[in-house]
């Protein structure tokens, strides 16, 4: 999906972007702006104290957790990402072998900047003592995984780099993995049916954007309809639905800001976007303070916090909009929450598969293949024997068609045979004894 960004100044570059990952953020144009203060950029983060996380702070910055964002590559030279990248790996054949150099796409003022975008908004430290900018989960530690979804020149397919990424992200110790990306279609490949359950089975939390309307994407698309996902709808600064940047869909668990987010692209310029694609990264964070501040509580429980702590905002919950509710930060770590007694995500994925990847019944022969005979005979001198006595034993296709009706045909002969001797005999009876057989 194409973005649309507008960058402002040297010192701060503010834009606005239409940002899901299975296309790029695109190009830039340059806007006035008075010089910036030193805490331009923390004073745009509405969302810390809007969402709570400033109150989470005093209980877990997230500390502890690695989240992997499968992405266009983060450039972890960043200020803000200085010692937060601690591993990657590349999976278009594009990037290099850490995962750190953006792959482009193939559009002009496509620079794969997305991945970079999104780790700051997540995991972005700051540049110096309450400058630049700061991410939701400060403490939490990146993998980055770059995709070529944006070209068309990687010669892995899109689905199989998505396979590779999430299997090793959860080998090289991801707790939560961030897919700002879609598929834009309700389904996906059988590929992706291991793979989501590989992350499931080892307790990883997978975090998807519901989509961007505002792009194309009018429903909501894979993998955030994968069951077992957490995925993210968007609202505007006001907490309403961002009908431009948000799909609607059933599976929506979650709402969370989506619009004017400000994020640090790989040439340490700043901008501001709009999108579900920004909006996931809030919720990664937020899993990764929540699994810092229960170290215990597994994925399903995790899930379950961040849930059942959201704020209805005075709406009707759940719904295709607000899945939920609003994300609440600070309630997410501390308020009390029942544990979780529904479904695992392996559970609920396992048995969607169940129902709906049903698999096609191959009918295998059960006579020994003419053609494999020869060469048993040749290593076997006592084969031939037991295959001529296995060829005489019936099976379930001569038992069917040839056997059954067989015996059935036999029988009836009998007993035809068998009342025509009875009749035969009673004919002779009455020849005999005419007397014997009169009316009364």
């Amino acid at each position: 999906m194409r973005a649309v960004t507008r960058r402002v100044s040297t010192v701060v570059a503010l834009a606005v972007a239409t940002a899901l990952f299975s296309g790029t953020v695109a190009g830039s144009v340059l806007l006035d702006t008075p010089p910036a203060h030193a805490d331009q950029i923390r004073d745009l983060e509405y969302w810390l104290t809007d969402y709570g996380f400033t109150d989470a702070w005093n209980t877990t910055r997230g500390a502890g957790v690695t989240v992997a964002v499968i992405d266009s590559g983060v450039d972890g030279s960043v200020a803000e990402l200085n010692g937060v990248v601690i591993g990657g790996t590349d999976v278009s054949g594009l990037g290099s072998t850490n995962g750190q150099t953006p792959v482009a796409g193939d559009a002009p003022d496509d620079d794969g900047e997305h991945g970079t975008l999104v780790a700051s908004l997540m995991a972005g430290r700051g540049t110096g003592d309450g400058t630049g900018l700061i991410g939701v989960a400060p403490e939490a530690s990146i993998l980055t995984v770059s995709v070529g979804f944006g070209t068309t020149r990687s010669t892995v397919s899109n689905d199989d780099q998505i396979a590779q990424g999430i299997r090793w992200a959860v080998d090289n110790g991801a707790d939560v993995i961030n897919m700002s990306l879609t598929r834009n279609t309700l389904y996906w490949p059988e590929s992706w049916d291991a793979a989501f359950l590989y992350a499931f089975d080892n307790d990883v939390v997978v975090v998807a954007a519901a989509g961007n309307r505002g792009s194309g994407t009018t429903e909501v698309g894979a993998p955030a309809t994968i069951p077992g996902v957490l995925t993210v709808a968007g609202v505007d600064r006001e907490k309403k639905a961002s009908f431009d940047a948000s799909s609607q869909g059933i599976t929506i668990a979650i709402a969370a800001p989506s619009e004017k987010l400000v994020g640090v692209m790989p040439d340490s310029t700043y901008v501001q976007w709009d999108g579900t694609s920004a909006a996931t990264p809030i919720v990664s964070g937020l899993v990764a303070l929540v699994r810092a501040a229960y170290p215990t509580l597994d994925a399903a429980g995790v899930m379950n916090r961040v849930i059942a702590t959201a704020n209805a905002n005075g709406r009707p919950v759940p719904s295709p909009i607000y899945g939920n509710g609003l994300i609440d930060a600070g309630a997410a770590v501390t308020r009390y929450v029942a544990p979780a007694t529904g479904p695992t995500p392996s559970e609920l994925l396992t048995e969607w598969i169940t129902l709906h990847r049903r698999a096609e019944i191959e009918v295998v022969p059960t006579d020994t293949p003419v053609a494999q005979a020869p060469l048993a005979a040749e290593n076997d001198p006592a084969l031939p024997l037991q295959n001529m006595v296995t060829a005489w034993l019936p099976t379930q296709l001569t038992l069917t068609y040839i056997s059954l009706p067989l015996a059935v045909l036999v029988g009836f002969g009998i007993l035809v045979t068998l009342f025509g001797i009875g009749a035969t005999r009673h004919l002779k009876r009455i020849r005999r004894n005419p007397k014997d057989f009169a009316q009364s």
